[in-house]
């Protein structure tokens, strides 16, 4: 077999959204005449522990795992949060925290760690994986980000070996919704920036998760740019399914960060219960993972907290079962100028399930090109409870979308064009 080095931070039994993408092109690789070599972290930070997921992982694939050192011991100390507490991405907090403590530990890790919290194990990674290389030859090597840094241990292989290199950009990296959120100084700015234009000047290839980002990324300076989208596993669907809800479920699975808040939905939601007490009784508004304190507050003002029902974080399999038993599932956007660009891993596996889905964001953004009726997709200031979804069933989703031919689509359009 062809040998593909892929190098990622995210890696089971960590879980999370970060996971699925390189996890199922490693599980389908084979099938393709490619062996995967993976080098991710020993002992990573925790989003969510999934063991399961390694269930994915294909006899050929080679597993390399070295440690790495992370600051969040000193973040967590820092911030008054314990040991085990999880940090989260995207500004996540599902607590209330505004002391100066918070906002000294985002000024430093800002400044400090550019582009990111993991940039300590670029060193590290590349002298191993130099002398590794060299006695086990690959023809292409992927990294894969966020976290960006992975791209750093990239981008100094290509310079060092002479390897043909592809970037994987799941999400953006300056253009990132939370990038102005980060308290940077003018120069840490400028060294994001540059270390972004090296990543895309350099690289052989550049993946992007959607055409908006591809087109975003081309701008930047990627001389050629392929998408690959993210997709749907027919084996991690529910067989037998799960039984749909009797309720009038609208199920939101995921993170639910302060972004993608929707005041005006749970506004309309609150007021179509007020209306009409026979929906009323029947809704019920379903939160799968973790979320944002702010998106709580704004259910309760909306007068939305007795139809509120909070599942906390669960593992893959248990979120494509809630998926299946939703009435209807809930896509929010970030509310960010980003938006049109976002396309995440679980809008594909929303269609696997063959449930409807109510979208907010966007309607020419990337969402919109893949959404289709009976799904409802409105923008923000818009919002409103549509009864009738809860009566639909939607088509099942185009197979063009599922990891297998996804991987495909990877082995020939960019694989095979490195060697």
């Amino acid at each position: 077999m062809k040998r593909v080095l892929i190098v990622t931070y995210y890696w089971p039994p960590n879980g999370g959204a970060g996971v699925q993408r390189w996890l199922k092109f490693v599980k389908y690789l084979p099938q393709h005449g490619w062996q995967p070599v993976v080098y991710t972290p020993e002992n990573p930070e925790l989003v969510a522990e999934d063991p399961g997921l390694l269930d994915d992982v294909p006899r050929e694939a080679e597993v390399i795992k070295r440690r790495i050192s992370e600051p969040y011991g000193l973040y967590k100390r820092l911030t008054g949060r314990g040991v085990k507490e999880k940090v989260h991405t995207a500004f996540l907090s599902e607590e209330k925290r505004e002391g100066w403590r918070d906002r000294m530990a985002l000024w430093v890790r800002s400044n400090f760690f550019i582009p990111d919290a993991r940039v300590g194990w670029v060193g590290p990674s590349v002298r191993f994986l130099k002398q590794y290389l060299r006695e086990h030859p690959v023809d292409v090597i992927v990294t894969t980000g966020p976290p960006h840094s992975m791209h750093l241990i990239g981008l100094r292989l290509k310079r060092a070996l002479g390897i043909r290199w592809v970037a994987d950009f799941r999400d953006p990296w300056t253009n990132i919704d939370f990038y102005r959120q980060l308290k940077l100084s003018r120069s840490a700015d400028r060294r994001h920036r540059r270390l972004e234009a090296e990543v895309l000047r350099e690289a052989d290839t550049v993946v992007a998760v959607g055409w908006t980002l591809a087109d975003e990324l081309r701008d930047l300076g990627a001389e050629r740019v392929e998408v690959i989208t993210n997709g749907f596993d027919p084996a991690d669907v529910p067989d037998p399914p799960e039984p749909v809800d009797e309720r009038y479920s609208l199920v939101h699975v995921g993170s639910l960060t302060a972004t993608r808040n929707a005041p005006g939905l749970w506004k309309a939601l609150a007021k179509r219960c007020a209306d009409d007490p026979e929906f009323a009784a029947r809704f019920v508004l379903r939160f799968v993972g973790p979320v944002d304190h702010t998106v709580l507050d704004s259910i309760e003002e909306a007068g939305l907290a007795d139809n509120l029902e909070r599942i906390g974080p669960v593992d893959h399999a248990q979120a494509m079962r809630e998926m299946q038993r939703a009435r209807v599932l809930l896509l929010l956007l970030n509310d960010t100028a980003n938006a049109k660009g976002i396309l995440t891993s679980k809008l594909f596996e929303y269609l696997a399930v063959g449930r409807p889905i109510l979208a907010v964001g966007p309607k020419d953004g990337d969402v919109a090109r893949v959404l289709k009726a009976p799904h409802v997709l409105v923008e923000r200031g818009e919002e409103g409870a549509t009864p009738d979804l809860f009566r639909a069933t939607a088509p099942p989703v185009s197979p063009q979308f599922s990891r297998n031919a996804l991987t495909r689509d990877l082995v020939r359009d960019v694989l095979e064009r490195m060697r």
